[in-house]
Protein backbone atom coordinates (compact mmCIF):
# COMPACT_ATOMS: atom_id res chain seq x y z
CA UNK A 1 0.00 0.00 0.00
CA UNK A 2 1.01 3.63 -0.27
CA UNK A 3 -0.05 6.72 0.77
CA UNK A 4 0.06 10.27 -0.90
CA UNK A 5 -0.57 13.13 1.19
CA UNK A 6 -2.04 16.29 -0.88
CA UNK A 7 0.41 19.40 -0.86
CA UNK A 8 -1.15 22.66 -0.96
CA UNK A 9 0.10 23.51 -4.08
CA UNK A 10 -1.77 20.30 -5.89
CA UNK A 11 -5.05 21.49 -4.12
CA UNK A 12 -8.11 22.26 -6.27
CA UNK A 13 -7.32 19.52 -8.60
CA UNK A 14 -9.84 16.74 -9.09
CA UNK A 15 -8.49 13.25 -7.75
CA UNK A 16 -8.76 11.50 -11.22
CA UNK A 17 -6.71 14.25 -12.71
CA UNK A 18 -4.34 14.25 -9.89
CA UNK A 19 -4.17 10.54 -10.04
CA UNK A 20 -3.42 10.29 -13.78
CA UNK A 21 -0.39 12.68 -13.55
CA UNK A 22 0.84 10.40 -10.82
CA UNK A 23 0.61 6.85 -12.50
CA UNK A 24 0.84 8.29 -15.77
CA UNK A 25 1.34 5.19 -17.67
CA UNK A 26 -1.74 3.06 -16.50
CA UNK A 27 -4.14 2.03 -19.12
CA UNK A 28 -7.66 3.90 -19.69
CA UNK A 29 -10.22 2.92 -17.04
CA UNK A 30 -7.50 1.65 -14.66
CA UNK A 31 -7.84 4.01 -12.22
CA UNK A 32 -11.85 4.31 -12.38
CA UNK A 33 -11.66 0.55 -11.80
CA UNK A 34 -9.53 1.13 -8.72
CA UNK A 35 -11.68 3.48 -7.36
CA UNK A 36 -14.74 1.70 -7.87
CA UNK A 37 -13.26 -1.47 -6.50
CA UNK A 38 -11.77 0.53 -3.21
CA UNK A 39 -8.49 -0.41 -4.22
CA UNK A 40 -7.63 3.26 -4.68
CA UNK A 41 -9.39 5.40 -1.84
CA UNK A 42 -9.41 8.96 -0.72
CA UNK A 43 -9.28 9.82 3.38
CA UNK A 44 -10.51 6.08 3.79
CA UNK A 45 -13.41 6.01 1.93
CA UNK A 46 -14.55 5.21 -1.63
CA UNK A 47 -13.89 8.10 -4.32
CA UNK A 48 -15.43 8.10 -7.85
CA UNK A 49 -12.66 10.59 -9.25
CA UNK A 50 -14.41 13.82 -9.44
CA UNK A 51 -13.53 15.22 -5.88
CA UNK A 52 -11.81 18.70 -5.76
CA UNK A 53 -8.62 17.98 -3.54
CA UNK A 54 -7.48 19.84 -0.25
CA UNK A 55 -4.67 20.13 1.29
CA UNK A 56 -3.77 17.23 3.67
CA UNK A 57 -6.03 14.61 1.82
CA UNK A 58 -4.68 10.80 1.98
CA UNK A 59 -4.91 9.10 -1.19
CA UNK A 60 -4.35 5.22 -0.45
CA UNK A 61 -3.39 3.16 -3.49
CA UNK A 62 -3.58 -0.34 -2.48
CA UNK A 63 -1.58 -1.78 -4.84
CA UNK A 64 1.71 -3.38 -5.28
CA UNK A 65 4.90 -1.64 -5.44
CA UNK A 66 5.56 -3.59 -8.81
CA UNK A 67 2.00 -2.02 -10.23
CA UNK A 68 2.60 1.34 -8.94
CA UNK A 69 6.18 1.75 -9.93
CA UNK A 70 5.08 0.37 -13.32
CA UNK A 71 2.55 2.82 -14.03
CA UNK A 72 4.55 5.75 -12.44
CA UNK A 73 7.04 5.72 -15.27
CA UNK A 74 10.48 4.55 -14.99
CA UNK A 75 11.54 8.32 -14.34
CA UNK A 76 10.15 11.60 -12.89
CA UNK A 77 9.29 13.86 -15.50
CA UNK A 78 12.47 16.08 -16.01
CA UNK A 79 11.98 19.68 -14.68
CA UNK A 80 15.32 20.79 -15.59
CA UNK A 81 15.10 20.88 -19.76
CA UNK A 82 18.10 21.06 -21.21
CA UNK A 83 19.27 25.14 -21.29
CA UNK A 84 16.48 26.10 -19.01
CA UNK A 85 17.87 28.28 -15.99
CA UNK A 86 16.15 29.77 -13.29
CA UNK A 87 18.51 32.69 -13.38
CA UNK A 88 16.70 33.27 -16.68
CA UNK A 89 13.79 34.94 -15.44
CA UNK A 90 13.49 38.88 -13.91
CA UNK A 91 10.61 38.35 -11.71
CA UNK A 92 8.64 41.07 -11.11
CA UNK A 93 5.88 39.55 -8.31
CA UNK A 94 5.82 36.40 -6.30
CA UNK A 95 3.45 35.12 -4.13
CA UNK A 96 2.65 31.80 -2.75
CA UNK A 97 0.05 30.68 -5.54
CA UNK A 98 1.18 32.90 -8.82
CA UNK A 99 4.21 34.54 -10.38
CA UNK A 100 4.92 37.46 -12.82
CA UNK A 101 7.82 37.23 -14.90
CA UNK A 102 9.22 39.99 -17.88
CA UNK A 103 9.41 37.34 -20.36
CA UNK A 104 12.80 38.65 -22.64
CA UNK A 105 12.00 38.93 -27.04
CA UNK A 106 13.06 35.72 -28.68
CA UNK A 107 11.55 33.42 -25.97
CA UNK A 108 8.85 30.98 -26.43
CA UNK A 109 5.80 31.90 -23.46
CA UNK A 110 5.40 27.72 -24.14
CA UNK A 111 6.88 25.09 -26.28
CA UNK A 112 5.81 24.40 -30.02
CA UNK A 113 8.13 21.63 -30.35
CA UNK A 114 9.24 19.00 -28.14
CA UNK A 115 12.95 20.40 -27.73
CA UNK A 116 12.10 23.95 -27.16
CA UNK A 117 13.20 25.52 -24.14
CA UNK A 118 10.39 27.82 -22.99
CA UNK A 119 9.44 30.15 -19.80
CA UNK A 120 7.71 27.32 -18.67
CA UNK A 121 10.94 25.41 -17.94
CA UNK A 122 12.91 28.54 -17.17
CA UNK A 123 9.57 29.03 -14.15
CA UNK A 124 10.32 25.08 -13.58
CA UNK A 125 14.33 25.59 -13.20
CA UNK A 126 13.20 28.97 -10.63
CA UNK A 127 10.79 27.15 -8.75
CA UNK A 128 13.10 24.25 -8.10
CA UNK A 129 15.79 26.48 -7.40
CA UNK A 130 14.12 27.86 -5.06
CA UNK A 131 12.53 24.48 -3.15
CA UNK A 132 9.57 25.23 -3.68
CA UNK A 133 9.04 22.16 -6.39
CA UNK A 134 11.09 19.38 -6.70
CA UNK A 135 11.50 16.55 -9.84
CA UNK A 136 9.26 14.33 -7.48
CA UNK A 137 6.37 17.19 -7.46
CA UNK A 138 6.09 17.30 -10.73
CA UNK A 139 4.70 14.13 -11.14
CA UNK A 140 1.02 15.64 -9.87
CA UNK A 141 1.19 19.11 -11.09
CA UNK A 142 3.33 21.76 -13.36
CA UNK A 143 3.29 25.27 -12.83
CA UNK A 144 2.32 26.82 -16.12
CA UNK A 145 1.86 30.42 -17.89
CA UNK A 146 -1.53 32.07 -17.88
CA UNK A 147 -1.12 34.61 -20.74
CA UNK A 148 0.74 33.91 -23.86
CA UNK A 149 3.37 36.37 -25.80
CA UNK A 150 4.75 36.12 -28.78
CA UNK A 151 8.28 34.79 -29.43
CA UNK A 152 9.37 38.45 -30.14
CA UNK A 153 7.22 40.41 -28.02
CA UNK A 154 8.64 41.35 -24.48
CA UNK A 155 6.94 41.70 -21.10
CA UNK A 156 4.81 40.56 -18.48
CA UNK A 157 3.86 36.99 -18.24
CA UNK A 158 1.48 35.11 -15.78
CA UNK A 159 2.14 32.14 -14.27
CA UNK A 160 0.57 29.81 -11.70
CA UNK A 161 2.42 28.38 -9.29
CA UNK A 162 -0.07 26.17 -7.54
CA UNK A 163 -3.18 24.61 -8.64
CA UNK A 164 -5.37 27.04 -7.52
CA UNK A 165 -2.68 29.59 -8.79
CA UNK A 166 -3.12 28.11 -12.50
CA UNK A 167 -6.45 27.64 -12.39
CA UNK A 168 -7.81 31.41 -10.94
CA UNK A 169 -5.37 33.03 -12.76
CA UNK A 170 -6.38 31.29 -15.99
CA UNK A 171 -10.03 32.19 -15.54
CA UNK A 172 -9.51 35.77 -14.68
CA UNK A 173 -7.58 36.02 -18.62
CA UNK A 174 -10.52 34.04 -19.86
CA UNK A 175 -13.44 35.99 -18.61
CA UNK A 176 -11.36 39.38 -19.63
CA UNK A 177 -10.88 40.52 -16.35
CA UNK A 178 -7.50 41.40 -16.22
CA UNK A 179 -6.38 44.77 -18.02
CA UNK A 180 -3.61 44.56 -20.42
CA UNK A 181 -1.61 47.37 -21.56
CA UNK A 182 1.21 47.11 -24.02
CA UNK A 183 3.90 49.77 -24.98
CA UNK A 184 4.98 49.87 -29.20
CA UNK A 185 6.77 51.90 -31.18
CA UNK A 186 5.02 52.08 -34.28
CA UNK A 187 5.58 54.16 -38.16
CA UNK A 188 3.30 56.72 -38.95
CA UNK A 189 2.23 59.82 -37.05
CA UNK A 190 -0.57 59.07 -34.70
CA UNK A 191 -2.45 62.47 -33.18
CA UNK A 192 -5.38 61.18 -31.17
CA UNK A 193 -6.36 58.07 -29.17
CA UNK A 194 -9.32 56.06 -30.78
CA UNK A 195 -10.78 52.83 -30.08
CA UNK A 196 -10.78 50.24 -33.04
CA UNK A 197 -12.85 47.30 -34.36
CA UNK A 198 -12.11 44.56 -37.01
CA UNK A 199 -12.54 41.09 -38.16
CA UNK A 200 -9.50 39.08 -37.49
CA UNK A 201 -8.90 35.69 -39.54
CA UNK A 202 -5.88 33.47 -38.84
CA UNK A 203 -4.39 31.46 -42.02
CA UNK A 204 -2.80 28.42 -39.96
CA UNK A 205 -0.27 27.25 -42.59
CA UNK A 206 1.84 30.14 -42.75
CA UNK A 207 0.69 31.12 -39.03
CA UNK A 208 -0.76 34.85 -40.20
CA UNK A 209 -3.51 36.88 -39.96
CA UNK A 210 -5.76 39.57 -42.02
CA UNK A 211 -7.48 41.92 -40.55
CA UNK A 212 -10.43 43.34 -42.35
CA UNK A 213 -13.60 46.16 -41.60
CA UNK A 214 -16.33 43.95 -42.56
CA UNK A 215 -16.92 40.00 -41.89
CA UNK A 216 -15.82 36.91 -42.08
CA UNK A 217 -13.33 36.30 -39.16
CA UNK A 218 -13.59 36.77 -35.08
CA UNK A 219 -14.55 40.12 -34.16
CA UNK A 220 -11.80 42.11 -32.72
CA UNK A 221 -11.23 45.40 -30.50
CA UNK A 222 -8.09 47.65 -30.10
CA UNK A 223 -7.61 50.66 -28.04
CA UNK A 224 -4.45 53.26 -28.09
CA UNK A 225 -3.45 56.31 -27.24
CA UNK A 226 -0.54 58.09 -28.38
CA UNK A 227 2.38 59.34 -25.70
CA UNK A 228 4.78 60.92 -28.11
CA UNK A 229 5.18 61.32 -31.66
CA UNK A 230 9.08 61.93 -33.55
CA UNK A 231 10.81 61.40 -37.02
CA UNK A 232 7.14 60.06 -38.39
CA UNK A 233 7.07 57.25 -35.45
CA UNK A 234 4.82 57.16 -32.47
CA UNK A 235 5.10 55.47 -29.27
CA UNK A 236 1.54 53.91 -28.41
CA UNK A 237 -0.10 52.64 -25.55
CA UNK A 238 -2.49 49.97 -26.53
CA UNK A 239 -5.21 48.55 -25.05
CA UNK A 240 -6.69 45.04 -25.74
CA UNK A 241 -10.09 44.76 -25.69
CA UNK A 242 -9.92 41.23 -26.90
CA UNK A 243 -6.92 38.95 -27.10
CA UNK A 244 -6.60 37.08 -30.67
CA UNK A 245 -3.20 35.82 -32.40
CA UNK A 246 -1.11 39.00 -33.16
CA UNK A 247 -4.12 40.74 -32.30
CA UNK A 248 -2.02 44.18 -32.20
CA UNK A 249 0.18 43.78 -34.76
CA UNK A 250 -1.74 42.96 -37.80
CA UNK A 251 -4.61 45.30 -36.53
CA UNK A 252 -1.95 48.79 -36.20
CA UNK A 253 -0.62 47.58 -39.91
CA UNK A 254 -3.77 47.52 -41.26
CA UNK A 255 -4.45 50.98 -40.04
CA UNK A 256 -1.39 52.03 -41.40
CA UNK A 257 0.90 52.05 -38.49
CA UNK A 258 3.02 48.65 -38.37
CA UNK A 259 5.08 48.00 -35.52
CA UNK A 260 9.13 49.18 -35.79
CA UNK A 261 10.90 46.02 -36.36
CA UNK A 262 7.60 43.48 -37.08
CA UNK A 263 8.92 40.76 -39.51
CA UNK A 264 5.33 39.75 -40.48
CA UNK A 265 3.40 42.57 -40.67
CA UNK A 266 5.88 45.51 -40.30
CA UNK A 267 7.38 47.89 -43.11
CA UNK A 268 10.49 45.84 -44.72
CA UNK A 269 12.44 49.23 -45.98
CA UNK A 270 11.48 50.70 -42.51
CA UNK A 271 12.67 47.74 -40.63
CA UNK A 272 15.87 47.75 -42.52
CA UNK A 273 16.75 51.26 -42.04
CA UNK A 274 16.47 50.46 -38.11
CA UNK A 275 18.54 47.16 -37.94
CA UNK A 276 21.10 49.09 -39.71
CA UNK A 277 20.58 52.12 -37.58
CA UNK A 278 20.47 50.56 -34.37
CA UNK A 279 20.97 46.79 -34.86
CA UNK A 280 17.32 46.29 -34.09
CA UNK A 281 16.94 42.43 -33.95
CA UNK A 282 13.56 42.52 -32.51
CA UNK A 283 10.02 43.81 -33.17
CA UNK A 284 9.27 46.80 -30.57
CA UNK A 285 5.93 45.26 -29.02
CA UNK A 286 6.02 44.72 -24.99
CA UNK A 287 3.40 43.70 -22.76
CA UNK A 288 3.51 46.93 -20.09
CA UNK A 289 1.03 46.15 -17.55
CA UNK A 290 -1.65 43.69 -16.20
CA UNK A 291 -3.88 45.56 -13.88
CA UNK A 292 -6.35 43.74 -11.88
CA UNK A 293 -9.83 44.16 -10.26
CA UNK A 294 -10.30 46.13 -7.36
CA UNK A 295 -11.71 42.56 -5.97
CA UNK A 296 -10.62 39.65 -7.05
CA UNK A 297 -12.23 37.24 -4.29
CA UNK A 298 -10.52 33.63 -5.80
CA UNK A 299 -7.17 35.48 -5.25
CA UNK A 300 -7.38 37.96 -2.96
CA UNK A 301 -3.42 39.30 -3.30
CA UNK A 302 -3.95 40.75 -6.61
CA UNK A 303 -6.96 42.85 -5.59
CA UNK A 304 -6.30 46.26 -6.96
CA UNK A 305 -2.74 45.19 -8.18
CA UNK A 306 -0.90 46.58 -11.43
CA UNK A 307 1.94 44.38 -12.70
CA UNK A 308 4.47 46.53 -14.55
CA UNK A 309 7.43 45.34 -16.81
CA UNK A 310 10.04 47.92 -17.48
CA UNK A 311 11.04 47.89 -21.03
CA UNK A 312 13.78 45.69 -22.47
CA UNK A 313 17.12 48.07 -23.70
CA UNK A 314 16.95 47.73 -27.07
CA UNK A 315 13.72 49.24 -27.07
CA UNK A 316 14.54 52.12 -24.49
CA UNK A 317 17.57 52.62 -26.88
CA UNK A 318 15.56 53.36 -29.96
CA UNK A 319 13.24 55.79 -27.70
CA UNK A 320 16.38 57.63 -27.02
CA UNK A 321 17.20 58.11 -30.59
CA UNK A 322 14.34 59.67 -31.65
CA UNK A 323 14.49 61.79 -28.61
CA UNK A 324 10.91 60.12 -26.72
CA UNK A 325 10.70 59.66 -22.94
CA UNK A 326 10.42 56.10 -21.57
CA UNK A 327 6.91 55.80 -19.89
CA UNK A 328 7.04 55.25 -16.21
Amino acid sequence: MRQLTVQDYESGQRLDKYLNRYLKEAPRGFLYRMLRKKNITLNGKKADGTEKLAAGDQNRLFLSEETVEKFMGSAPPRGREAGARGAALRVLYEDADVLFLNKPAGMLSQKAAPDDVSACEHLIAYLMDEGSLTEETLRTFRPGVCNRLDRNTSGVLAAGKTTRGLRELSALFRARAVDKRYLCLVAGTVEHSSRVSGYLTKEEQTNTVTVTAEPPGDPIETEYRPLGTAEGFTLLEVRLITGKTHQIRAHLASLGHPVLGDGKYGDEAVNRAFRQRLSLRHQLLHSWKLIFPEEVLTLPTLSGRAVTAPLPPHFQRCLRELSLRTPK
